[in-house]
């Protein structure tokens, strides 16, 4: 796989940037994304076919507006501008953007104009996602428009300059033949030519690992879910037995899930794994604690702390582990941290913007740029078992998000058992591999019910159950009724404590997937 003749990103932002090049990778072809003030020199070097503008949070006349070198203009490629980007374009070409009378958030119908290049082969009328406060007054000079909203101008392109922009999202699902629309842009108006696959990256990865890490050692700290899994051993190609993993009990997790994913990891995959019972330790930093955010860096802190501690065991001096291997996905940065431009955090990963600034470990990477359903594509190159790739995924800071107050090892134990009635259902009704997640979460909620003829006291469970492609966007799943009154109804019979069970019908955006 070459990084060169490819499609880069410029990012002011978005929260969907990544998407657009995931989309790109779709089509087989790379995609780089480089932050919106990357000089036009780091550009060049990577000798791209077109270049996107992605979208983002703030207004072009405002003050502090990202912008980038208004030379990515004139660099002689293609240049396509999504909501932000078609705005600042307009913004420095002397056209006019204002505050819109009529915001456009979500779906709205699309009317295309014939003979844009950008459409062709596509209906006249497309429903669209928009995301966007501001809308174009006036174009600039050369530019005609190519699609319309009832409301705002929606597409519009110069091709004597080979600039395209669009005013909503085809990187999204939501909007319809989205794809189609940035596969045009990439092959009909780009050129570009399909060079990328999974096999060049593991490969390309696999050499980056073996040139950072040198003749050091480093330690893995596995999850047991498909993430951490890919990683250690795309890590184990590169440098081998330098590679020892951590299977960590932080006491969060779910039932029998310490046994069961060491036997996988060693006997299932070959992994040298090291399990250690930390539990105590993790429970003890959360004694008291309730805030979330707390909860999530004093556990990333304890993570540090458990690994560091192992390292000095294993080597000492210079044969001590240098490097940290995690499986951190996009999705985890993007809500985490500013990463390219200056988008907003929305909750702290425990293993992103939870780390300490002190970290005793350089870090290894090699998943941070994919999602999820790309990871399993990579594990499959790789050789994964089959039950390591649909595992569910499951946050790194375990069942501390999904129950709500105090973490104890009174509240974990119903939490536990409620979680497996949900995934063993599931499984029962052959819907495991058809969802993204299903799990439960325990409320600091008491009501009153009737067991037995007598009065209770109990806790509510909730049950979630979502569809997703990437954890970006989520839709909670329509499960059949009598799916879900064999959960409720066995959670209630089986689990002490529970006396009420509550189904989550909200989706991602508002919400997100897990509760903290």
């Amino acid at each position: 796989m070459s990084e060169r003749g490819g499609i880069v990103v410029l990012d002011f932002g978005g929260q969907y940037t990544q998407l657009i090049a995931r989309r790109i990778r779709e089509q087989q072809v790379f995609s780089a994304i480089l932050p919106c003030t990357a000089p036009i020199e780091q550009i060049r070097k990577f000798e791209p076919v077109g270049v996107v503008l992605s979208g983002g949070p703030n207004s072009v006349y405002d003050t502090a507006a990202p912008a980038c070198d208004e030379g990515v203009l004139r660099l002689g490629v293609p240049v396509l501008g999504i909501c932000y980007g078609l705005q600042w374009m307009t913004h420095v070409l002397g056209g006019r953007v204002e505050r819109a009378d009529r915001r456009e958030y979500g779906r709205t119908e699309l009317v295309v104009k014939n003979g844009s290049a950008l459409f062709a082969g596509l209906p006249h009328k497309l429903r669209i996602w928009n995301s966007h406060g501001d809308h174009v007054r006036a174009l600039p000079a050369g530019f005609h428009v190519t699609g319309e909203t009832g409301n705002a101008v929606s597409a519009a392109e110069d091709t004597e300059r080979k600039l395209y922009a669009v005013q909503f999202h085809p990187e999204v699902r939501h909007t319809d033949c989205g794809s189609e629309i940035l596969r045009n842009f990439v092959f009909d108006i780009c050129h570009a030519k399909p060079a990328w696959s999974g096999a060049a990256f593991i490969a390309e990865t696999v050499e980056a690992i073996r040139k950072q890490v040198g003749g050091a050692r480093a330690i893995c700290a596995l999850s047991g879910g498909v993430d951490s899994a890919v990683a250690a051993v795309l890590v184990h190609r590169a440098i081998g037995d330098r590679l020892t993993n951590i299977f960590v009990n932080n006491g969060l997790l779910r039932k029998d899930e310490f046994r069961e994913t060491l036997e996988l990891l060693r006997d299932r995959m070959g992994l040298k794994v090291m399990g250690v019972d930390a539990s105590k330790e993790f429970l003890d930093r959360l004694k008291g604690v309730t805030e979330p955010e707390d909860k999530r860096k004093r556990i990333g802190a304890e993570f540090i702390s458990v690994f560091d501690q192992q390292a000095r065991q294993l080597a000492t001096g210079p044969e001590r582990a240098g490097f940290l291997v995690q499986g951190t996905l996009y999705p985890d940065v993007i809500e985490s941290v500013a990463v390219r431009g200056p988008s907003q955090t929305i909750k702290t990963h425990h293993n992103v913007g939870g780390l300490p600034k002190d970290l005793p470990f350089a870090l290894i990477e090699p998943l941070r740029e994919l999602f999820k359903d790309e990871v399993r594509s990579i594990g499959r190159e790789l050789g994964l078992p089959e039950e390591m790739l649909t595992k569910h995924p499951f946050p790194g800071p375990g069942l501390a998000v999904r129950l709500l107050g105090e973490v104890t090892e009174e509240r974990l134990a119903p939490l536990r058992d409620a979680d497996a009635i949900v995934v063993e259902e599931i499984r029962r009704a052959g819907l495991y591999e058809k969802v993204w997640q299903a799990f439960a979460v325990l409320l600091p909620v008491r009501s009153v019910g009737v067991m037995g003829d007598e009065r209770s006291y109990g806790y509510t469970i909730v049950v979630r159950v979502v569809d997703s492609e990437d954890a970006m966007t989520a839709d909670w799943t329509r499960l059949p009724a009598e799916v879900l009154e064999r959960i409720s109804t066995r959670i209630v019979n089986e689990v002490t404590g529970i006396n009420r069970v509550v189904y989550d019908v909200s989706s991602k955006p508002p919400s997100t997937i897990e509760w903290e």
